[in-house]
């Protein structure tokens, strides 16, 4: 039942952003960065947490998941070291996954040779 419920709450929000996607004339990458920001605003309004605890990868692997561990990185950045934790707390928090994207993109991109579109 588990199973089911992460991939309804995640396959909701992939339908929400496609429905943005296909109804707006927004970029993606706009779309991406409002995701990434909804997930910072509801960490900073404590309503992630609950959130990610009831829906739990559902919640947390999409892009508002991303947003919300870089919200948590500055804010105990920020708490330890002061103003500095503004500009390094996000990128400790989530150095992990942003190096395994990279990572993961180069070795795909050597697998499938990659061409730039005309």
């Amino acid at each position: 039942m588990e199973l089911l419920k992460v991939f309804l709450v995640g396959g909701a929000i992939c339908a929400i952003v496609q429905i943005f996607m296909e109804k707006t004339k927004l970029m993606p990458g706009r779309i991406m960065v409002m995701l990434v920001c909804l997930g910072s605003l509801l960490g900073a309004i404590g309503l992630y947490k609950p959130f990610n605890e009831w829906a739990k990868a559902g919640a947390s692997v999409p892009l508002i998941g991303f947003g919300n561990t870089l919200y948590e990185g500055v804010k105990e950045s920020v708490d330890k070291e002061g103003f500095i934790g503004l500009f390094k707390g996000g990128l400790t928090n989530s150095a992990v996954g942003i190096s395994a994207a990279l990572i993961f993109g180069y070795i795909a991109s050597l697998i499938f040779n990659p061409k730039v579109k005309n």
